[in-house]
């Protein structure tokens, strides 16, 4: 079984349906709880959303992971296309209020600002959704998936209600169990670490310069204010690279020495979409 955040229809929902089409998948109320499921047993993996190429990063998901003792199996991206739906029927012009979960209204900010319309956020898309059917009210509307309208019987008003083309999410598979893919040359993988710099002048750029030294490189940064400390010292960051070959485990020598706490949040095979590079421009 795996868990995703969301009502039925959510991105979660769809990016559970292509990736694993024979698995039964679940729905959750929040972030940490379709992650404790996992940590609990009670379900074998999470689909959860990490960043948008439109919107940026899930700032729960980063405070979350830290506190989860949960691995990243596989990484998968899901282009998006949002529409804006509402009970069959309803005029756009008659539209003066539209729901969604906060990403998507910032995916589709201009379109909305172009509307005329005011944006009320919701916790999942999916969610807006159901809402809008409840209420069968010609004044509002909402911003979901294509699954979601056929689920919940609303009319699509305007496909791709995104502002930008390629809009995709990044969603990171969370596994109770370690899964470490044998390395082989000629395979790409990304491997995710977590971890504290020392109190030490200048300890941050000591700590990722054994990356560079050792040719590799570096595709996400992110930094957390541990609770009760307004200092950024705890970090994420994903690696281009596998844990087990000759480069990584010189650089993570060297980490050592200006870090501590290191997590290995995991090594997995890069998603083939990582060549468009839609998160590296």
């Amino acid at each position: 079984m795996i868990v995703y955040q969301g009502h039925e229809g959510a991105y979660s929902h769809l990016a559970c349906k292509h990736v694993f089409p024979d698995r039964e998948a679940r729905s959750c109320e929040s972030f940490r709880a379709a992650m404790e499921e996992v940590e609990q047993g009670k379900a074998e993996l999470a689909m959860i959303p990490l960043e948008n190429s439109t919107a940026g990063r899930v700032e729960e998901i980063y405070r979350l992971i830290p506190q989860m003792s949960l691995h990243i199996v596989e990484e998968h991206f899901e282009t998006v296309n949002h529409c804006l739906m509402a009970p069959p029927g309803t005029a756009k012009e008659t539209i003066r209020t539209v729901y969604s979960h906060p990403q998507a209204l910032a995916q589709c900010a201009e379109n909305i600002r172009r509307m005329g319309v005011k944006p009320m956020a919701t916790l999942d898309t999916a969610g807006a959704a159901v809402q809008v059917q409840r209420e069968a009210d010609s004044s509002q509307a909402a911003i979901a998936s294509s699954l979601a309208a056929d689920l919940y019987r609303l009319e699509i008003l305007e496909d791709n209600f995104q502002d930008l083309s390629g809009n995709t999410t990044r969603f990171i598979i969370l596994s109770h169990e370690q899964r470490l893919p044998p390395y082989s040359q000629g395979v790409e993988y990304i491997t995710s670490l977590l971890f504290k710099v020392r109190n030490i002048p200048a300890a941050l750029y000591k700590a990722l310069g054994g990356f560079a030294t050792n040719k590799i490189n570096l595709v996400k940064l992110e930094s957390y204010m541990p609770a009760g400390t307004l200092n950024a010292s705890q970090f994420h960051v994903d690696i281009e690279g596998h844990v087990n070959s000759k480069n990584m485990q010189l650089a993570l020598e060297e980490l050592a020495f200006f870090a501590e706490d290191v997590r290995l949040l995991g090594t997995y095979e890069a998603h083939s979409a990582r060549s468009s590079k839609i998160f590296q421009d």
